[in-house]
């Protein structure tokens, strides 16, 4: 049996038989995909030791998943596998061609022969190495677990691809970041694990919103501008990120077979979406689990970092990480160290952002060069320009790297001022909450106007 074979045979979700799937069936699916979800992240793990899952709880939020249930490795595996597939494709290192049915089915079969690798290799490593550390005698039970919640994970985001809206991967985000958006509002649960519902004016509560009316009936004026401030720099960011999507640079063009028939190229200001700041997250979280898990085995702390109750305290690992400056300044105790470890997490976000973003017009097929050919293909051209492709490359080359640069500056600045600002979860999330909420916002209204209008319907079909 060659490699075909088994890529072209290997386990999927069935695809639906209609072509195109009605609303109310999408959304049926979204929300059994998204209460799945719910549950599996709600079953611990069978045998795991008493852990420090603290300091996975940045790198929970990207990977849209909660450590300790039985889906920790979360997204993981599916980004991994799809990230390094497609720079290996963009590059030109794997010669797969995926306008063809052939070429779809063979790079969709490498990716999911990727992601069964790396749910694997994922949780082998997660817990050989101490991030999820098992009972005795438990770590291959553990590991069984968090291969099967991968496998769950994996088969739920082609469900959600192929019944529902948008992508699983995205719906698993942004339900992480909503469930963490809720907790910091309405958690009645305080860190001792008690119900401060039970004993309002005595139990401290961990939702802002609860804070803010114990603190008025204790007179505690301090903590509740704390929780006024974190609550008021999330609005202000969420709308901030809502403003910026609007921002984008039309490029007229004309068919060359359809003449006085026009219509215009968009391209938004963040170019490269949110790639860029979630690659940049992604590392300053396996530092950060890098370093804690380096110190672990060697019993001292190193220059990856020194960590205190999961929060680095020195090293590498603590001038990338942040601090809540807003609520230093409110309780006085802000110091001159924090406000460095500010400037070095946002330099870092900033500079890594521009790096990652240009990595990723160069080599995933968003260059001026692989645009040209695209807009050419479909029958356009730029009006008052001669049909060229070099002349194309030369007008795109204008907007798209100043695009790059300028949209990965503003959004690894964006992500690293949230996080020192301290909203209720992290600038990233946020970020990534509202780029995704805003693109399945208009996937749904573009569902509901073809169900709402047949004969648009019959035009997309």
């Amino acid at each position: 049996m060659d490699l075909k074979s088994i890529l072209y045979n290997l386990p999927e979700v069935k695809h639906p038989e209609e072509k195109k799937l009605s609303f109310n069936t999408k959304l049926k699916w979204t929300l059994i995909i998204l209460a799945g979800f719910f549950i599996l992240a709600n079953i611990s793990l069978f045998g795991l030791a008493q852990n420090s899952l603290e300091r996975f709880e940045y790198l929970a939020i990207i990977l849209g998943t909660d450590f300790g249930s039985v889906i920790s490795l979360g997204i993981g595996p599916i980004v991994m596998a799809s990230i390094i597939l497609q720079l290996l494709v963009g590059s030109g290192i794997l010669k797969i061609d995926t306008n063809t049915s052939d070429g779809k089915k063979f790079f969709q079969g490498i990716q999911k022969l990727g992601v069964f690798f790396f749910i694997i290799f994922e949780a082998c490593v997660y817990v050989l190495m101490g991030g999820l550390q098992a009972n005795p005698g438990f770590a291959g039970i553990v590991i069984f677990q968090l291969i099967l919640g991968g496998l769950a994970i994996m088969l739920m985001d082609e469900v959600t691809t192929k019944w529902g809206f948008g992508s699983g991967v995205s719906i698993f985000i942004v339900a992480g970041v909503a469930w963490r958006l809720f907790n910091g509002l309405l958690q009645f649960i305080g860190a001792n694990g008690e119900n401060c519902l039970a004993d309002f004016a005595g139990t401290p509560c961990a939702g802002n919103l609860l804070v803010i009316l114990q603190s008025i009936i204790n007179g505690a004026p301090k903590e509740a501008l704390l929780s006024i401030a974190a609550i008021v720099v999330t609005a202000l960011v969420f709308l901030g990120i809502v403003w910026t999507q609007s921002m984008k640079v039309e490029i007229p063009l004309s068919y060359d077979r359809l003449r006085g028939y026009s219509m215009k190229w968009p391209m938004a200001f963040f170019y490269t979406s949110n790639i860029p700041v979630i690659l940049t997250a992604a590392l300053v979280a396996n530092i950060q689990l890098f370093g804690s898990l380096i110190e672990k085995w060697a019993g001292h702390a190193t220059w990856f970092g020194g960590f205190s109750q999961g929060q680095a305290i020195s090293g590498l690992s603590f001038w990338l990480g942040q601090s809540n400056l807003v609520e230093a300044i409110i309780r006085g105790n802000l110091q001159v160290i924090q406000i460095f470890q500010g400037i070095t997490h946002l330099l870092f976000f900033m500079g890594f952002s521009v790096l990652f973003a240009v990595f990723w017009v160069k080599t995933s097929g968003m260059d001026a060069s692989a645009q040209a050919k695209k807009i050419l293909a479909s029958g356009l051209q730029i009006p008052g320009f001669r049909k060229d492709e070099r002349v194309l490359e030369a007008i795109l080359s204008r907007y798209i790297m100043p695009l790059t640069v300028m949209g990965g500056l503003a959004i690894g600045a964006l992500a690293a001022i949230t996080d020192s600002l301290g909203a209720l979860t992290s600038g990233t999330a946020i970020l990534l909450a509202v780029m995704i909420m805003y693109q399945l916002y208009q996937n749904v209204a573009h569902q509901h106007a073809l169900d709402m209008h047949p004969v648009l319907r019959k035009m997309g079909a």
